[in-house]
């Protein structure tokens, strides 16, 4: 059972950058989900899926996956690009 490790982006309809600085160490899926026969939802009998760790560092949640041996992947953060443009360019 494999972990990614990343920070969290913003969300392109918020404007604050809150808990942005946070890395999250999740577990990749180990089975994939079929739908229950009585109720029709999408489940599972993997429950690590549901483990959602957050750190304040990259560093920090590197050490938890190794102390605890779990293999890791670290999925670097995209540059943040800023498109800048002037209210005049809309009628050009």
């Amino acid at each position: 059972m494999t972990a990614r490790i990343y920070q969290i982006q913003k969300n392109a309809l918020q404007s604050g950058k809150a808990l942005t600085h946070k890395w999250v160490l999740e577990y990749a899926p180990a089975e994939a989900k079929k739908p229950d026969p009585l109720t029709g939802w999408a489940g599972s009998g993997d429950t690590k899926q549901q483990l959602r760790l957050s750190f304040p560092s990259q560093e920090a949640a590197v050490a938890y996956a190794r102390k605890q041996g779990v293999p890791y992947t670290v999925i670097a953060t995209p540059p943040k690009t800023l498109k800048l443009q002037a209210y005049a360019d809309n009628f050009r």
